[in-house]
């Protein structure tokens, strides 16, 4: 009995030197894999670079944003970084997902401060999004192009790029759209709902207590008053009256010639080639030989932006596996009453 507890006890602690090895060896295989990638970030070969430690001599993390670059088209000596444009643009919510807009943003703030980078391509697949949201990075990108004299913008059009999509595509030098790709759309759209007649059938009363007569413009209970409606009449127009005095002058073309396309229509490509919207028709590998002629250089090297995440960004992250921002949608998509840029699809 005694040799057959000692023999148990044997077993049990064994097992929990084994599984204590286990636990010890895998922290030391995650530290091995962690020093592997700093070494290839810091080093700028095998494909990628950590810009970490010039960044943190510029400027702070939202100023000069930390971000990992990969080497993804080309072996010419000046540098292009591309950047995608995707879905809904919206700022605000903190989401690594590349191509939405915090990630353009990043991406735009990161290549004014790197001094070897001499052009982007915009890879925009967007049906636009919040006014302010469009402005800031169309700010941003005038911010890049003001940095430096020799730099250069090209945008690359996918399925669509209306509104304010189109509304960033104007800072760029050149705009090149697919054969198969859908623009324009200029103009401001706000939308609500109305649900006053339901309300009375199911015996909802409202209960609104304000400051001034127009403080619950577009009430959903109430009828909108015509007053009401000129109100906010006027502040669509003049958002609008932004939009296509900007266009207007990016695209050098006559105000008047642009109010007559700024009616929300979408354009063909070749339509908007004809109308002047856009200067021609093409593919990846056209938007990079139009970089590089306007570099003037026989070749470029393209390069993509990425976040720098940890292992452990791999659990703490949202829509891991699914790609879908359920929140993000719904505000798309709602017809919540806020002044927009985008196609109302």
């Amino acid at each position: 009995m005694a040799n057959e507890n000692t023999q148990k006890s044997w077993w049990k602690g064994c097992g929990c030197f084994f599984i204590l090895f286990l636990v010890v060896g895998m922290g030391v295989f995650v530290a091995l894999i962690a020093v592997g990638i700093a070494a290839v970030e810091d080093t700028g070969s095998g494909g990628s670079f950590s810009f970490s430690s010039i960044a943190s001599n510029r400027g702070g993390e939202d100023e000069v944003p930390r971000m990992k670059e990969t080497w993804s088209y080309g072996t010419g000596e000046v540098k292009v970084v591309r950047i995608p444009v995707e879905g809904l643009i919206m700022l605000g919510e903190d989401d690594w997902k590349a191509g939405n807009a915090n990630a353009v943003l990043r991406s735009i703030r990161r290549a004014i401060h790197d001094p070897e980078v001499c052009g982007l391509i915009l890879e925009v697949n967007s049906g636009g999004g919040g006014i302010t949201d469009s402005d800031i990075l169309y700010n941003e990108l005038k911010k890049f192009k003001a940095s430096r004299e020799d730099r250069k913008i090209v945008t690359l059009m996918g399925d669509i790029a209306a509104s304010g999509a189109y509304y960033i595509a104007i800072t760029s030098d050149h705009i090149m759209a697919h054969p198969t790709t859908l623009t324009g759309s200029i103009g401001v759209i706000m939308q609500s709902y109305n649900f006053k007649e339901l309300a009375q059938k199911i015996g909802i009363k409202d209960v609104t207590v304000k400051s001034g007569e127009n403080k619950d413009l577009l009430n959903p209970f109430n009828d909108v008053k015509p007053e009401h409606k000129q109100l906010l009449q006027n502040v669509i127009s003049a958002m609008h009256n932004r939009f296509v005095t900007l266009v207007a002058e990016n695209r050098r073309m006559d105000k008047k010639a642009v109010s007559l396309l700024a009616d929300g229509r979408v354009f063909l490509a070749d339509e908007a080639v004809t109308n002047g919207l856009i200067d021609g028709i093409g593919y990846a590998d056209d938007a990079r030989a139009k970089m590089a002629e306007l570099l003037d250089v026989e070749s470029i090297k393209v390069y993509k932006y990425e976040e720098e995440r940890g292992f452990f960004d791999l659990f703490s992250r949202p829509g891991i596996g699914m790609n879908i921002d359920l929140k993000r949608l719904l505000q798309g998509t709602a017809h919540d009453g806020r002044l927009s840029y985008r196609w109302s699809w």
